[in-house]
């Protein structure tokens, strides 16, 4: 409620013909107060040492508000995808894995080490979900992926479907993909933890084009325990227009 001040405005004191008046003014309530949050620069997050760096973000955190909030976006990136990298780098410190890509260290992994398989799966699979995150919401698949999405799964509509469904049922932490598969094929799959299709261990192998982290780190500052309710919203946000190009590419090279 706005408190009210009565406030006595006084006259030229040589006046005797003016009275004192009583105005009304209101004073800000103090429970109204605007409050802003300041998040950090994306470009200043760097890995510790090591050949891995980070990609950094084409977007502010609170871009992809209010789908995804800026706090969760900040310690996604700042705090979960940077360990991973610094971590990745220690595992291949001094070994001849630190001239390799991270697609080679993929597809060859030991999976008995759990760092290296934890820790590259964790660089790359946030690597590709930051990438394809946009404040721009209205993009669409385009050209031949549009195509294939109608040849695999009737519509665009019915493949988000699916992808949602794949996400809400995943039990525990991990990732939902698009991938290209060795026939040049769409398929949707699902991993768990931070494994993905180019490891070994992949019941569906192949290029992914896609990740959807499921992960609670994304989204549970602002949705808590409701899943569905984060799939649905960062549908808003994905950047199809580059999985487009990803497709293309890939079908350009075979």
């Amino acid at each position: 409620m706005k408190k009210i001040a009565l406030i006595i405005l006084t006259t030229t004191l040589f006046s005797c013909n003016n009275e004192k008046k009583l105005e009304e003014v209101a004073l800000p309530d103090p429970e109204q107060k605007e409050t802003t949050t300041t998040y950090g620069d994306p470009a200043s997050v760097q890995v510790t040492e090591g050949t891995f760096k980070m990609n950094g973000l084409t977007y502010k955190y609170d871009a992809l508000e209010p789908h995804i909030d800026g706090e969760t976006m900040e310690i996604h990136y700042s705090k979960h995808h940077l360990g991973y990298a610094n971590k990745l780098n220690t595992a291949i410190k001094e070994t001849d894995l630190e001239s390799k890509t991270i697609e080679e260290i993929l597809s060859k992994l030991d999976l008995s080490n759990s760092l290296l398989r934890n820790n590259a799966g964790g660089y790359y699979n946030h690597n590709l979900f930051f990438e394809l995150l946009s404040p721009k919401t209205d993009t669409k698949p385009t050209g031949v992926f549009a195509e294939a999405i109608t040849s695999e799964f009737g519509s665009f509509e019915e493949m988000k479907t699916q992808l949602i469904e794949m996400g809400t049922k995943l039990f525990g932490s991990g990732w939902v993909w698009i991938i290209v598969d060795k026939n040049g094929k769409l398929k949707l799959t699902q991993t768990a933890n931070q494994d993905n299709p180019l490891m070994p261990n992949a019941t569906d192998k192949g290029t992914p084009i896609f990740a959807l982290d499921i992960w609670e780190h994304a989204y549970y500052l602002k949705h808590q325990n409701k899943r569905p309710d984060y799939l649905e919203a960062i549908f808003n946000v994905i950047n199809w227009e580059a999985v487009s190009k990803k497709y293309e590419a890939i079908k350009t090279s075979k």
